[in-house]
């Protein structure tokens, strides 16, 4: 099933300017679809962010799903994204502009809207678009790529309708013409153009117009599987295709509901939520209007007024309320295809950890969540360092000591239907704000959790490198065996809980990552796990030493266990104290740190046994 339109059309492109000479192009394609400008630093005079490179650059947004023009060499776009070049139904589109504006290119996604955007850049701006894809250039149009607000039923079929219609084949319309082309009139090829539920082939495509909306009710925890029977015995009997369906909407206490949630998954469309008041300003629409429904919830009906309520105030219900044991399903039509949604989403908060500070470090998926996020909300610090992946977004920084404010804020911002990402550095799960996120959700009412509304949204976690990962990677090896991790902050973990740690890891022999090691009133912890670990094994045990990791002042540097010095560690100082085992290789690159996990005694008994 192909995308929903409205999905499809989300992201707002970038422009790129890479140079003084393209600079005023770019604005001019900035303006003309209301986007912002990233400027490489120092190469450009005005900008809504700056870059240091471009490559990693157009490479972060191109894995955040972002649409990419830039006004550049195309050759620097294609080498920027290359490495990420897998699946072209889901790559966003890649345009390029020459300096002068006198050519457009889309280079990427020419069937995910590259084309078209092409195409309206060039007609806004006076420039030729150089469209190469073979159905656009012969007939005009990418028959995979419907306007907004209809979908196609067969995809995978429009590559052998456009041979056809290119090797000189007519086409039959049935229904409306969505296209904006003359397509030459034959009976080699049918365009059908309908709500009912039919079938596309090799020689048959099929959109449906998305005018549908599907209102759902169910009781708390109702089985999926029911509501989705009930969903296409409702399609079914309204002889409707699942395709035609432009939303699923229900009441906001609804939300988090996993039959609902699930149906909108299946039919990859929105969900959007109400809330009593706005359901009950749809009353004197329902064709039944329930007391009892009115005294649980505060509206008159929710399947049918959410319903309504999406479709907007020319809908009718065509449709009524239907019911299982469980579940209430309705359906309304709009008079036109449903692409600006009414009520708000779920809400959704993305715990993100962005690693320790370069780009390169920072996952797609970590990138794509932030690109999708309305609002980011974290310690300032964290969030500068998305760079130009922030400009233009809500952000709301919260100084060191805040975390419950930060999280509580994070959560409630997305109880009202927002798109949040909560950034982190490292690992957002591992002495970040990921456990702090699950406790305030725990949290019963009279301790300080949150509301209703936050308790609903959507949480998703996505894992970054964290800091000891990092430094161990500018080391070597040195977690090639068994280790552990502990913090000395005493702020949050009792003074005599940290001290029974340390003399259990000194005496397990793990090698050991130190997290918050100092800070400027806490100062003697260091020392003190320093002389316990003495206590456990060699002096001369190697100690790495790496402080702000990825960022343009990393420094890393090794001590021996009984020379280090408190005084050289700070807050953003990662300390990797090795086992008995570890060693520091002095090599021709430099001094490397590594713990060898025994592999050679296991080939020496690998030997000895085959002897």
């Amino acid at each position: 099933m192909a995308l929903n339109s409205a999905a499809r059309d989300a992201q707002k492109p970038v422009v790129l300017a890479l140079s003084r000479s393209g600079e005023s192009t770019a604005h001019r394609v900035a303006e003309l679809l209301g986007c912002q400008v990233h400027g490489r630093d120092g190469r450009v005079d005005r900008a809504d962010a700056y870059f240091a490179n471009a490559l990693d650059h157009v490479r972060d947004l191109f894995a955040a799903g972002v649409p990419v023009i830039g006004v550049c060499a195309s050759g620097i776009l294609i080498r920027g994204v290359a490495s990420l070049l897998a699946d072209k139904t889901a790559e966003p589109p890649v345009v390029s502009v020459s300096d002068d504006g006198a050519v457009v290119v889309p280079l990427l996604g020419g069937h995910r809207g590259a084309n078209r955007l092409a195409r309206q850049i060039a007609d806004g701006i006076g420039a030729q678009a150089a469209v190469t894809t073979a159905g656009d250039v012969a007939i005009g149009v990418a028959l995979d790529e419907p306007p907004l607000g209809y979908r196609l039923q067969n995809p995978q079929n429009a590559k052998s309708v456009m041979a056809a219609i290119l090797s000189g084949g007519g086409v039959t319309w049935s229904g409306e013409q969505i296209f904006d082309a003359d397509l030459p009139a034959g009976d080699a090829v049918n365009i059908v153009v309908t709500e009912a539920d039919e079938t596309g082939d090799d020689a048959k495509l099929v959109y449906h117009p998305q005018r549908i909306a599907l209102g759902l009710g169910c009781a708390r925890n109702a089985d999926p599987e029911e509501m989705w029977a009930h969903v296409q015995q409702s399609l079914c009997a309204a002889n409707l295709a699942a395709g035609a369906i432009a939303c699923v909407a229900s009441i906001d206490l609804k939300a988090d509901e996993p039959a609902i949630i699930a149906v909108a998954e299946r039919l990859r469309v929105p969900l959007r939520v109400f809330t009593a008041a706005e359901l009950e300003a749809q009353s004197d629409r329902l064709a039944n209007p329930s007391d009892v429904v009115f005294a649980e919830v505060g509206c008159h009906g929710v399947s049918e007024g959410a319903a309504l309520a999406a479709a907007g105030t020319d809908a009718v219900l065509i449709a009524e309320k239907s019911k299982t044991a469980n579940t209430t399903c309705a359906l309304v039509r709009a008079q036109a295809p449903i692409t600006q949604m009414q009520g708000h989403s779920r809400g959704k908060l993305s715990i993100v950890g962005i690693g320790p500070g370069q780009a390169s470090w920072r996952t797609p998926e970590v990138s794509k969540l932030v690109a999708d996020a309305e609002e980011l909300v974290g310690y300032g610090l964290y969030i500068d360092l998305l760079g130009p992946l922030a400009a233009g977004k809500t952000r709301s920084d919260f100084p060191l000591g805040g975390e419950e404010d930060r999280c509580r804020y994070a959560l409630e911002q997305a109880g009202q239907g927002k798109n949040v990402a909560l950034v982190c550095s490292g690992d957002a799960g591992i002495y970040a704000m990921g456990a702090l996120v699950f406790e305030l959700l725990d949290r019963g009412p009279d301790q300080m959790g949150v509301s209703d509304a936050a308790r609903r949204v959507e949480v998703v976690c996505s894992p970054g490198v964290s800091a000891l990962q990092g430094a161990a990677a500018r080391a070597g090896a040195p977690l090639g065996h068994d280790f552990c991790a502990i913090s000395l902050s005493d702020l949050l973990t009792p003074r005599e809980d940290i001290v029974k740690r340390l003399h259990a890891a000194a005496q397990g022999d793990f090698v050991i990552a130190f997290y918050n090691p100092v800070s400027m009133r806490r100062r003697t912890l260091l020392a003190e796990a320093r002389d316990i670990l003495l206590e456990h094994r060699p002096a001369d045990t190697p100690v790495m030493l790496a402080s702000s990791l990825g960022r343009p002042d990393e420094n890393i540097r090794y001590r021996r266990l009984d020379e280090l010095q408190v005084d050289e560690v700070d807050m953003l100082t990662v300390v990797l104290i090795g086992s008995s085992h570890s060693r520091l290789a002095q090599l021709g690159t430099g001094p490397r740190m590594y713990t060898p996990r025994g592999y050679a005694r296991k080939i020496d008994g690998d030997l000895s046994d085959a002897g």
